[in-house]
């Protein structure tokens, strides 16, 4: 596997001004290729510097993003699992805030478009996902684009702790209060 990436990268590195190009099409094909986004991030960050491949970053998991809202509203079964997925790990039905997901997306074991879909449920039409979705790549790029070679040193303790960490971070920022329809609180059994 490790002759197949370098010679991917070697192939990208001499195309040139066709390289950023194919750079984000490979954030477009990395569900289909089983490619996590963190090694998809440090590629950029080792093909085009720490600002470049930032900036391809969050344009590529951008346009993952949004490819991903309108392919699963075309594929009802798709959304259906995903939803299955959503509620079997959301069994409380706590809506994330931007804030949260964005943070979230920095554990590299969380699927990316489960979180997506996080994003779906809180957002209010197309053009409030993209902005949540812009938003909640952000960390993600840079963190992983920049510091993604030094992080893969890191022992699983370290990343243990760093997770931790992470997720109790997301518990502080959580909403504080939540707000039920009449109906759904006093609903018959």
């Amino acid at each position: 596997m490790s002759e197949a990436s370098s010679a991917l990268l070697s192939w990208i590195e001499h195309q040139g001004l066709w390289a950023p190009l194919l750079f984000i099409v490979i954030h477009l094909l990395r569900p289909f290729l089983f490619l996590p986004v963190m090694l998809v991030c440090i590629t950029g960050g080792v093909l085009f510097g720490p600002v470049a491949g930032t900036a391809y970053s969050v344009i590529g998991t951008l346009l993952s993003s949004l490819l991903f809202y309108r392919m699963i509203l075309l594929v009802p079964s798709g959304f259906k699992k995903l939803q299955q997925m959503y509620e079997r790990w959301n069994n409380r039905r706590i809506k994330l805030t931007v804030k949260q997901v964005a943070i979230l997306r920095l554990i590299p074991f969380i699927h990316f478009h489960l979180l997506s879909y996080c994003l779906i449920q809180i957002s209010s039409d197309f053009k409030d996902y993209a902005k949540s979705s812009f938003f909640a790549n952000i960390p993600l790029a840079v963190v992983y684009t920049s510091m993604g070679q030094w992080i893969t040193l890191f022992s699983i303790p370290v990343i243990a702790l760093l997770t931790s960490f992470l997720l109790l971070f997301c518990y502080t920022i959580r909403r504080k209060s939540e707000v039920f329809v009449w109906k759904e609180f006093f609903q018959a059994s």
